[in-house]
C-alpha cells in the first residue's frame, strides 16, 4: 500500500550547498523532518549542479519520511547566465539590459523542456523567449519557424 501524503514544501536552494539555516531549516522543521538527512542526500544528488540555483519539490509523508524532486534550474536564472547579466530590468518595457539569441533560448527550451507545459520546442522557446522579454531582454535574430510569425506577434 502507497504511503499517504501529509503535504509538498517546495524551495529553490543552491545545488550542492543545502543546510540547516534558513529556508531550508525552517521549512522542514516546521513539517517535522529530518532537516540533515534532506541535506546530505539532496547535496549528494546535485553535485554536478554546484552554485546554481535548482528548485526542488518534497513530498512529506504521514510517517515523517520524504522523497524529493529535482527540477530544473528557473528560465530566469539561465536567460541571465546566457546574457551575462546580474539582474533584469527595474523597467522591461522601457531599459533593455541584454540581449540573447534564438540558438541560446533554444538550447534553455531543451534543457527545461521536461518541466514546460509544451509539446513543441518552438512553443517552449516561445514561453522561453516571453520570460526573457519580461526581463529586460532583447531577442536578435529571426525565429527559426520563420519570419512571417515574428511579424504575427510584434
Amino acid at each position: 500500500m502507497a504511503k499517504e501524503i501529509e503535504g509538498f514544501v517546495k524551495l529553490q536552494v543552491k545545488g550542492g550547498q543545502a543546510n540547516p539555516s534558513p529556508p531550508v531549516g525552517p521549512a522542514l522543521g516546521a513539517k517535522g523532518l529530518n532537516i540533515m538527512e534532506f541535506c546530505k542526500r539532496f547535496n549528494a544528488r546535485t553535485q554536478e549542479k554546484q552554485g546554481q540555483v535548482v528548485p526542488v519539490v518534497i513530498t512529506v509523508y504521514k510517517d515523517k519520511s520524504f522523497d524529493f524532486v529535482i527540477k530544473t534550474s528557473p528560465a530566469a536564472v539561465q536567460l541571465m547566465e546566457a546574457a551575462k547579466i546580474k539582474k533584469g530590468s527595474p523597467e522591461s518595457n522601457r531599459t533593455k539590459v541584454g540581449s540573447v539569441s534564438w540558438d541560446q533560448i533554444k538550447v534553455i527550451a531543451e534543457d527545461k523542456m521536461s518541466d514546460l507545459n509544451a509539446f513543441t520546442i518552438e512553443s517552449a522557446m516561445k514561453m522561453i523567449a516571453g520570460t526573457g522579454r519580461s526581463m529586460g531582454l532583447t531577442v536578435s535574430g529571426t525565429p527559426p519557424w520563420g519570419a512571417e510569425a515574428e511579424v504575427e506577434e510584434a
